[in-house]
C-alpha cells in the first residue's frame, strides 16, 4: 500500500485532509511537537481527532519529535501514556533516549523516526530497527536513487510537497544559538528566510539576490509515477502551519495522482490545478533533491503567488490593469516589483461599475489605496472565493451494506461497513391487519443516512409479504445501529503498562579531569599535543598525519554513506556511526550533533560503548545537576556549527568552484559574519562568535563533570596554549 500522509495544524485542517483523501494525518499536541507555532491540539481535541480519523479509516500520527530535557521526562511519559490510551496509531519521534524509554514502557506502540534524526544511511536504519522503530522519515536531501539503494527493512517516508529546510533536519542550531528559539524544540525562527550578504576575503560580492539560504517549495506532482513505483511507503505533505484550504486541495491533488498511477489511468495535473497550488502557497516550485532539481530561490523568500496581470496605467486614485487570469472580489494581490499588497475589495470594469468577478483578458480598475506609483506585475496571493470552493467539497462517505432478515416475529437488521464491522438488532413485527409494510418503505427508512458519515452500498431485505413494522421503530433502529457502528469503528484496544524510568548506572567516584580539543590546523594539533591533553579530534586529512598518536581521534563526516575508516579512536557525528562502531575494538566519543539532553539518551549511548557523550549546546549549562555526569563532555569554548546544507550560497551566485585559500562569510542584517566552510560539496555555516563558559569550570567540576572540550576554529598556537592552561588552572 502507498500511503498519502497529510498535515493538520488544527481540527479544521484535519477534517480537510480526511475529506480529501488522506490515508493518514500527522499532527501535534500542545507539548513536544516540532511546530510549536502551529495551532496544535489540546488533549480533548486530540481525542476528537483520533475518533474522527478512525471513523473514516484514517490513521493518525502524533509528533513528539523534539529533544526532551531531563526535567521534562516525567511529563513526557505522562503525555505518551495519554496518547496511548486514546488510541493514536504512531508516534513521530526524534530523541533517541525517549525512543528507548518508550520501547521499554509501551512495547506495542508504533514509532516513526522523525527526519530530525538525520536518517540517511544503512547503519542508521540498523540502529533504529534494533529499537523496533517501524518507519523512518528520510532526509529531504536524499535523491530517489539513493532512497532506492537503502534497504527496505523499515518503511520509508518521504516529503513530496511543501516547505523545505535548507539545513539537514536536526542539524541546525541557527535559530537556537542566535535567537534562543530551538528548531529541535519546534520554535525555529526561520533564519534561513532572512537576507544575507556574501563576503569573499573581506570584500562584499555584488548581487541582486540577497536571500542566500532560502529554498523553494517542494512540488512533485509531475513525478508521482516515479514515486509510486519506488520502495517508498508513505508520501508526506508538509504544512502544519498552513490553512485548511491548502491542506484540503494539496491532499486532493495528490490523491488523484496516486490513484491514477495505481489504477493505470491517464490523469495529469491541469494548468488550473497548478494555478491553484501557486495561489495557495509557493516560493517557486522545485522537484527537490529527490530528483536532483535546483532547490534554492535566493531572489525572494516570500510567497510568490500567481501572476494574473500587468498594470497599464497608474494615477493617484486608480490602478488600471490588464488581466491574464480571473480576479474575484476579496482576492489578495501584490504588485511584484514594488512589493506592495492589498485586498481587491472593490473592482471596477471599464465603465466604472463595481463587479465581483473580472475574467481573464479584461481590463479593470482598482482604487490606488497603497500609493502605487509605477507600472508593475500583478500576482494573486490569496483568494477567499477559492478557499470557499475548496472547502465546499462533499463529505467523504463510508459505504455500508444493510441486511434485513425475518426470523419468526422479529426482523434482524444489520449494518456492515467496509471493514466488515457488523452491528445488528431485532425489531418486533406483527401480522398485517390492514396494509402490510412494503420492502420499499423499510428500505426508505433504513437507508436514510444523509446526515451521518455513511452511505448505503446495497440493501438486502428478506421478509414475508404480510407483516407490519412500525415506522418509528425503523427510525430508532437506524439511529441505534449508526451509533453502534461509529462506536465499533472508533473503539480502542490498549494494554495496561507500568511506567518505569529507573536507570541502572554506577558513577565513578575517583577520576581525573579530561580535556579535549577539536583541532582544524596543524598548529592547533601541535599546541594540543604539547599540552598533553587527553583527546584531539581532527578531520580525515589531519588524521592521516597524526594517526599514530594515541590521543588522536578521527572526526567522522556528518553525512555518511559508507564507513571506510581504519581508526580505533572515533568522534561520531550521527547515529549510523554509533551502530557501526558499537564494539570493544573502538574508542567512541559522540559529538554534540546527536542532540543529547537527557539521561536516557546518555544511558543509551553508554550501553552502545560510547565512552564520552558530548552534550548538545542547546542544554541549559546552569541546570546540569540531574544528569549522569560521569560520562558527559561539555563544550566550554569555541565556534560551533550552525547549519549543515547540501546547497551552497557561493555556487548559487556562480562563484563555484571556490579556492581553498579564499575565506567566505555570510553577513546578516545585524552585521554578524558567519564563516562558510566546505567539505565534499557540503556547506558548513559557522556561528559568528565563540561561546565561552571558561569562567564556570569550577562550578562544573563541583557538580561532577569531568570532561571539557575546546571547539577551535582559527586560533593560533599561542591562543590554544592559553585556552588549555585556563581549563587546567580552573
Amino acid at each position: 500500500m502507498k500511503e498519502l500522509l497529510s498535515p493538520a495544524g488544527n481540527i479544521q485542517c484535519l477534517k480537510a485532509a480526511v475529506q480529501n483523501g488522506a490515508d493518514a494525518v500527522y499532527l501535534g499536541g500542545k507539548l513536544f511537537g516540532a511546530r510549536a507555532y502551529a495551532g496544535n491540539f489540546t488533549k480533548e481535541e486530540l481525542k476528537e481527532a483520533v475518533d474522527y480519523c478512525h471513523l473514516y479509516g484514517v490513521r493518525i500520527y502524533i509528533t513528539v519529535n523534539t529533544i526532551i530535557y531531563q526535567n521534562e521526562v516525567e511529563d513526557f511519559l505522562s503525555y505518551i501514556e495519554y496518547l496511548y490510551s486514546i488510541g493514536v496509531d504512531a508516534l513521530i519521534m526524534q530523541d533517541i533516549g525517549m525512543i528507548s524509554l518508550i520501547r521499554k514502557n509501551f512495547p506495542d506502540i508504533e514509532i516513526h523516526a522523525s527526519t530530525q534524526m538525520h536518517n540517511h544511511n544503512n547503519e542508521n536504519i540498523k540502529l533504529l530497527k534494533e529499537l523496533d522503530v517501524k518507519r523512518l522519515v528520510l532526509d529531504r536531501e536524499l535523491s530517489l536513487k539513493e532512497i532506492e539503494e537503502l534497504p527496505n527493512t523499515l518503511e520509508k517516508e518521504v516529503f513530496i510537497h511543501g516547505a523545505l529546510c535548507n539545513s539537514y533536519s536536526g542539524c541546525c542550531l541557527f535559530s537556537s544559538l542566535n535567537g534562543g528559539r530551538s528548531g529541535n524544540r519546534g520554535e525555529c525562527v526561520q533564519s534561513c528566510r532572512m537576507p544575507f550578504k556574501l563576503i569573499k576575503n573581506d570584500k562584499y560580492i555584488e548581487t541582486d539576490n540577497k536571500y542566500l539560504l532560502s529554498t523553494k517549495e517542494l512540488n512533485t506532482t509531475n513525478k508521482i509515477e516515479d514515486l509510486v513505483n519506488s520502495s517508498i511507503t508513505s508520501f508526506k505533505i508538509e504544512g502544519r502551519m498552513k490553512s485548511p484550504a491548502y491542506v484540503g486541495f494539496v491532499t486532493r491533488i495528490y490523491r488523484k495522482l496516486i490513484d491514477n498511477v495505481i489504477n493505470n489511468n491517464n490523469y495529469l495535473i491541469t494548468e488550473e490545478d497548478i494555478d491553484i497550488l501557486k495561489i495557495l502557497f509557493n516560493r517557486e516550485f522545485t522537484n527537490g533533491y529527490l530528483f536532483n532539481d535546483k532547490v534554492m530561490n535566493i531572489s525572494s523568500s516570500n510567497h510568490q503567488g500567481l501572476e494574473i496581470g500587468k498594470v497599464l496605467e497608474v494615477t493617484p486614485k486608480k490602478i488600471k490593469i490588464k488581466l491574464s487570469k480571473d480576479l474575484y472580489q476579496e482576492d489578495g494581490i501584490r504588485f511584484k516589483n514594488n512589493n506592495l499588497g492589498m485586498i481587491a475589495n472593490m473592482i471596477y470594469n471599464e465603465k466604472g461599475l463595481l463587479i465581483n468577478k473580472a475574467s481573464s483578458n479584461s481590463i479593470i480598475y482598482l482604487d490606488n489605496k497603497i500609493n502605487l506609483k509605477d507600472k508593475d506585475v500583478v500576482v494573486k496571493t490569496s483568494s477567499t472565493y477559492l478557499e470557499k470552493q475548496i472547502l465546499s467539497t462533499s463529505l467523504k462517505k463510508i459505504k455500508v451494506s444493510i441486511e434485513v432478515i425475518q426470523k419468526n416475529n422479529q426482523l434482524e437488521v444489520s449494518y456492515i461497513d467496509d471493514k466488515n464491522n457488523k452491528v445488528n438488532t431485532l425489531i418486533e413485527v406483527q401480522e398485517s391487519i390492514n396494509r402490510p409494510t412494503s420492502k420499499e418503505e423499510i428500505k426508505e427508512k433504513l437507508t436514510k443516512l444523509g446526515n451521518t458519515p455513511f452511505i448505503t452500498k446495497d440493501i438486502t431485505i428478506n421478509i414475508d409479504d404480510n407483516i407490519f413494522v412500525n415506522m418509528k421503530s425503523l427510525n430508532e433502529v437506524r439511529r441505534l445501529l449508526i451509533d453502534n457502528l461509529i462506536k465499533e469503528r472508533t473503539k480502542i484496544k490498549v494494554n495496561k503498562t507500568n511506567i518505569n524510568t529507573k536507570i541502572d548506572f554506577i558513577e565513578e567516584k575517583n577520576y581525573n579531569y579530561e580535556i579535549s580539543v577539536l583541532a582544524r590546523t596543524r598548529k592547533q594539533v601541535k599546541a594540543a599535543l604539547d599540552s598533553k591533553i587527553d583527546r584531539i579530534y581532527v578531520d580525515s586529512a589531519l588524521y592521516e598525519e597524526y594517526k599514530n598518536m594515541n590521543n588522536i581521534y578521527l572526526r567522522l563526516p556528518r553525512v555518511n554513506k559508507e564507513y571506510n575508516y581504519n581508526a580505533k579512536n572515533i568522534l561520531v557525528t550521527e547515529l549510523g556511526g554509533i551502530h557501526k562502531y558499537n564494539d570493544n575494538k573502538h574508542n567512541i566519543v559522540s559529538d554534540y550533533y546527536l542532540n543529547i539532553v537527557n539521561n536516557h539518551s546518555i544511558k543509551y549511548l553508554i550501553d552502545h560503548n560510547v565512552h564520552r557523550i558530548t552534550l548538545s549546546p542547546e542544554i541549559d549549562y546552569h541546570n546540569l545537576d540531574d544528569l549522569l555526569k560521569d560520562k558527559i563532555e561539555l563544550i566550554i569554548y569555541g565556534r560551533l556549527e550552525l547549519m549543515l546544507t547540501k546547497s551552497c550560497p557561493i555556487k548559487e551566485i556562480e562563484l563555484c568552484p571556490c579556492k581553498k585559500e579564499d575565506k567566505y562569510y555570510l553577513e546578516d542584517i545585524h552585521n554578524n559574519r558567519y564563516p562558510i566552510l566546505h567539505e565534499k560539496c557540503l556547506t558548513h555555516i559557522m556561528h559568528h562568535k565563540n561561546i565561552s563558559y571558561l569562567d564556570n569550570i569550577k562550578y562544573y567540576k563541583s557538580i561532577g563533570i569531568r570532561s571539557y572540550r575546546l571547539e577551535l576554529f582559527d586560533e593560533d598556537y599561542n591562543k590554544v596554549i592559553k585556552l588549555i592552561e585556563k581549563v587546567k588552572m580552573e
